[in-house]
């Protein structure tokens, strides 16, 4: 079921489909806000999670097991309703997970210690689900890193409006609770988006004894996505101590950390505009080379500027790369069944990247994170390059 390329006669179909008809501008919209309302808290968790242990409702070994569980609990959410479930009646689904997830905000504003680490974990149920929606009809597009640049930078803009909101409103007069209030609103905001999202999406090809699941070479562009977005989350998660380290006082901590956040916004939308023309593995290559570079910039002695060029480049890495990884497992899986698990990883990566970079960090020195995350990458472009040299010698799809 294979559509054609060229533009529909339909000028409110501006989403060209590969698979099944195309999207509105509406249908667009909606399906777009609702993977971003499913991102919301991962821009806020230092604000919120910290809000929490300021406030002795959790300890700041917490921090990392929330924000861990709560990750790979969305992950494994992702990646079964992908393999699993068909993409039908997705109106009502997508509702009903916004609702679990307004009620699971809500409920943490009332939540101590352990039952606030095991809400959070739940939540990643509903959250997972809510992107499977979003990545169902990015995978399906003619030209998905395009579609999932606008996500990632829509996303990123989000979590910059929440933050501001959060600490320049909320948290000062209501706490922690403030900023779960503001999630919970967000997530019946959702239920909205989930009444113009499509009710269905059209099947993804399969042989007759084939699952849902990705073929051989499809895991192994799975395992590339989880080494470099791995080694991305095995450093993000050190950036403050790392300034610091490098000789930046908090204050400017802080702002070097804002100021990266909001690169990505150019990064993204640098992704946005060069879909189509780039072929993935370049862009891979070039991320890489600027990451190697900054990220040898954070572990030596160098001026606060420096320090500061090397964090925006960082960021605008940061969105300019991930959405090159569709294309990716496009080519080495034409039935896209790879494609849409490639959310799902980066979630899994999100929480293994830290606990991979906390093998490697002391009390004083975490420089060993940029080590690791340096390894991690390199072997994930590696491993990128073999499947995509391997895969000019097959027969096209």
């Amino acid at each position: 079921m294979t559509a054609s390329d060229s533009p529909p006669a339909d000028d409110d179909h501006i989403v060209h489909s590969a698979f099944g008809p195309p999207l509105s501008g509406l249908q667009l919209l909606a399906a777009t806000g609702v993977g971003v309302i499913s991102l919301l808290l991962a821009g806020l968790i230092s604000l919120l999670f910290g809000a929490l242990v300021n406030e002795g409702r959790l300890s700041p070994a917490g921090i990392g097991l929330s924000a861990a569980s709560e990750a790979l609990v969305m992950a494994i959410s992702t990646g079964l309703f992908s393999a699993l479930v068909p993409t039908r009646r997705l109106k009502l689904i997508g509702a009903v997970a916004s609702l679990l997830l307004a009620g699971a905000d809500t409920t943490t504003m009332l939540m101590h210690g352990n039952g606030i680490m095991l809400l959070r974990a739940a939540a990643g149920i509903p959250e997972g689900i809510l992107l499977w929606i979003t990545i169902g009809m990015i995978a399906r597009t003619a030209t998905p890193e395009r579609w999932a640049a606008i996500l990632f930078t829509s996303s990123t803009v989000a979590q910059l409006i929440a933050a501001a909101i959060l600490t320049a409103f909320l948290m000062p007069r209501l706490g922690a609770n403030g900023g779960f209030g503001l999630l919970a609103a967000a997530g019946l905001l959702c239920v909205a988006f989930c009444l113009f999202i499509p009710d269905s999406f059209a099947p993804l090809p399969k042989g007759e004894n084939e699952s849902g699941a990705p073929p051989p070479r499809g895991w192994l562009a799975l395992a590339s996505i989880l080494l470099i977005a791995s080694a991305v989350a095995a450093i993000a998660v050190y950036l403050k101590p790392i300034a610091q380290q490098h000789g930046l006082s908090s204050t400017q901590a802080d702002a070097s950390i804002t100021l990266g956040l909001a690169a990505q916004v150019a990064g993204g939308a640098l992704a946005a505009l060069i879909a189509g023309r780039t072929r993935y593995l370049w862009v891979f290559i070039g991320g890489a080379a600027a990451w190697l570079v900054t990220w040898l910039l954070f572990g030596i002695a160098t001026p606060a500027w420096v320090f500061f060029a090397a964090m925006v480049v960082n960021g605008i890495i940061i969105l300019l790369v991930p959405p090159f990884f569709v294309p990716m497992t496009i080519e080495v899986d034409p039935s896209r069944r790879t494609a849409v698990q490639s959310g799902a990883v980066q979630l899994l990566a999100g929480a293994l990247g830290p606990l991979l970079a906390a093998l490697t960090v002391g009390d004083k020195d975490v420089h060993g994170a940029l080590w690791m995350g340096a390894g991690l990458l390199v072997s994930g472009l590696l491993l990128a390059a073999i499947l995509h040299f391997t895969a000019v010698h097959e027969p096209s799809a």
